[in-house]
């Protein structure tokens, strides 16, 4: 799917419908064919965690990577 930027009060009125309808996601899909409405989990792509990588300093780095192997270790144990 190729995404489509919407202007700022199309989002807006987007949001509020679907906040009556309960739905706080940031990111849904819409099926107008089935007329259904899918809450996606804050799932992030490849290229989304890459980027937001790119813009970590290296100690912060070092400090993820220690707590996902600290996290390994106890998950082997």
């Amino acid at each position: 799917m190729i995404p489509k930027k919407i202007d700022y009060q199309t989002a807006s009125a987007i949001k509020l419908m679907l906040q009556k309808l309960n739905i706080y996601n940031a990111r849904v899909l819409i099926d107008l064919e089935k007329q259904t409405v899918e809450a996606q989990e804050d799932d992030y792509s490849i290229d989304d965690l890459l980027e937001a990588a790119g813009t970590l300093s290296p100690e912060r780095g070092r400090e993820l990577l220690e707590e996902v192997n600290r996290s390994r270790e106890e998950w082997d144990s």
